[in-house]
């Protein structure tokens, strides 16, 4: 089976409850819209509530099971902050059927010569460290899911380190590390399946910085890459865990 040709059932996701960070805009929001066409009650994660709730506003139109929005920064929040996350989701939906981490900082382009340490801290703080914590929380939830899923974000430069990419590269090398000890932790012993995805050149908002002369269009949208995102999260990918996986 290629993700990237997968064709869902429309309800695929029919009564599961997915938690998917950055749904504000970019992938995240088209992930978490996908997510909700497909049948998913989908919990928005981020930390800009406008945002959000522009994203909810858009899956109530289009007659999705209604969302629910989660706050928070990344950035700052620390441990207790994801157990209350828990205690919170438990406590509206009784369980968790897939978590997509796709929330992430792109920090400098610049030598690792000249980069700066707060940046550095920033990058590895919302990509690697803020995802560990999430994760952690929230595996009890996952658990009681008949069958449940864990996305990973990752990238290009996660595989081969390419220059000037500094801490993004290092906290997508990590990703994939974090994704493959977890999947052969649960491997076994756990209805939880655990994938990373590298989503590829997509139009975005983090991409437009990261390459400011690049034609927009040359680039495919988000919604063109969601068949590898669905086929990861819906029951036709059990058994398919500690993959790396491209959705272009």
């Amino acid at each position: 089976m290629n993700p990237k040709n997968y064709q869902a059932p429309d309800r695929l996701l029919e009564n599961k409850v997915i938690a998917v960070t950055g749904a504000g805009d970019g992938i995240g929001a088209v992930a978490a819209k996908t997510f909700a066409a497909h049948g998913a009650t989908v919990i928005l994660i981020g930390r800009t509530v406008p945002k959000l709730e522009a994203v909810y506003d858009e899956i109530e139109a289009a007659g999705g099971p209604q969302p629910g929005i989660y706050p928070i920064c990344l950035n700052g929040a620390v441990e207790k902050d994801y157990q209350d996350m828990h205690d919170r989701l438990e406590e509206i939906f009784g369980k968790l059927d897939g978590l997509l981490h796709n929330a992430g900082e792109l920090g400098q382009r610049t030598p690792i010569a000249n980069y700066k340490l707060e940046s550095w801290q920033k990058v590895m703080q919302v990509n690697v460290t803020a995802q560990f914590l999430m994760t952690k929380s929230l595996l009890p939830l996952l658990e009681k899911a008949d069958h449940a899923s864990i996305i990973f974000t990752s990238s290009g430069v996660g595989r081969v380190g390419k220059p000037f990419w500094g801490a993004y590269a290092v906290s997508k090398f990590a990703t994939e590390g974090l994704c493959q000890v977890l999947a052969n932790e649960l491997d076994g012993t756990s209805n939880i399946r655990v994938n990373c995805i590298n989503p590829g050149a997509t139009r975005t908002r983090m991409r437009a910085v990261a390459y400011p002369a690049e034609n927009p269009a040359s680039v495919k949208t988000p919604q063109e890459i969601m068949p590898a995102y669905l086929y990861l999260m819906g029951d036709d990918s059990q058994g398919i865990t500690g993959r790396s996986v491209d959705a272009q």
